[in-house]
């Protein structure tokens, strides 16, 4: 196998290259979690890997809570389905709570201001209430708990998501809502932790494999030797490859890939097909993950490849992409790139005018 190939079954397996998904939360579930800090643009990327997607469709998923936001792993956004945000909650918490442990101590929280901090936010938002973060930054004031520090704050509500307390509801207009997490997702049934280890080590290595160890770390946040044992409890349903050195696995049950031409795609900023893998040189060659770089952007990819990356600008009833590839585009792949970019436009409902 070759990095060429590496990529192929990565397009493959995140579904960019062809999907059978029709609902956001079956994307979801089958990547077992996705960035969002880039609300818009991790709607697109759901719509990549769906049939017939709309915005307005995965608005409305979200909107019912069949997809969650939330911070989960990493620490970070991410898109989780319904059915599971209980055992990846338990399953990762503690390991992002370790990584808030400088700031927790920084602004002097503890586990006594997060209980009280925890019971203010449930009372405001039980039976049913959905509010805005700066309401219940007024909730947790009146507690007598000082968030005049927005970062402070942000840490208060982000420990109640790592605890299962609260979980994202619905937008009103444009804002972000918060939710009573046992309001919203009913009870599931509760998984060892060796369980829930397997379980997700399987899906990543299904839907973002070829894949190494260190690629699963890095995306669950999980330590090496948990994301070793998540590997040796499920290298039964895996093929191990050693490619350049480094040793890959990806699911056993692999169809024959058609290449008829190149995967052409307009990927948002930190989309799965990059971001989810600590060595991204199957994608961007050796260019590594520092802060401005591709990784991070909206990229233009070409048969697995990135060649360049893209910017949206939004006007009335239309959206203007300027594409910056790092190298000409010929006609075809011109012709490929115009494609995809009607298609976000379609998307979105709006007239794609590249500029």
């Amino acid at each position: 196998m070759t990095t060429l190939d590496i990529a192929h079954l990565r397009l493959h397996n995140q579904r960019l290259s062809e999907s059978e998904f029709k609902k956001p939360a079956d994307v979801v579930k089958w990547l077992g979690a996705m960035q969002a800090q880039d609300y818009l643009g991790a709607k697109w990327a759901l719509g990549l890997r769906m049939q017939d997607a709309s915005d307005e469709t995965i608005e409305e998923a979200f909107a019912t809570g069949d997809i969650l936001r939330t911070h989960v792993m990493r620490p970070t956004w991410h898109f989780v389905a319904r059915a599971d945000i209980r055992w990846l909650l338990k399953l990762t918490a503690p390991r992002v709570n370790a990584a808030f442990s400088y700031n927790y101590r920084k602004f002097e929280l503890d586990d006594a201001v997060f209980k009280r901090s925890n019971k203010a936010l449930a009372n405001a938002l039980r039976n049913g209430g959905q509010l805005t973060r700066e309401n219940l930054r007024t909730v947790v004031q009146r507690a007598g708990i000082a968030a005049d520090n927005l970062v402070r704050f942000i840490h208060i509500l982000a420990r109640a998501e790592l605890d299962g307390v609260i979980c994202s509801g619905g937008r009103t207009g444009k804002q972000f809502t918060y939710a009573l997490l046992d309001e919203r997702v009913p009870k599931t049934k509760v998984l060892t932790r060796d369980e829930a280890l397997s379980k997700l080590a399987r899906r990543y290595f299904t839907s973002h494999g070829p894949a190494t160890l260190q690629d699963f770390a890095w995306w669950s946040g999980l330590t090496v030797a948990d994301a070793r044992k998540g590997v040796d409890m499920v290298e039964g349903h895996l093929i191990r490859d050693v490619i350049d050195g480094k040793t890959h696995w990806f699911p056993s049950s692999m169809p024959t890939i058609k290449r008829a031409g190149p995967i052409v795609c307009l990927l948002p900023a930190f989309d799965e097909y990059l971001i989810a893998y600590k060595d991204r040189s199957a994608a961007v060659g050796g260019k590594q993950a520092t802060p401005g770089n591709i990784v991070f952007s909206s990229a233009i990819v070409i048969g697995g490849r990135v060649v360049g990356s893209w910017k949206r600008t939004f006007k009335k009833d239309a959206v203007i992409i300027t594409l910056s590839p790092f190298s000409p585009l010929n006609k075809a792949e011109t012709l490929a790139v115009t494609e995809a970019a009607h298609r976000y436009g379609s998307f979105l409902g709006l007239t794609a005018v590249l500029a």
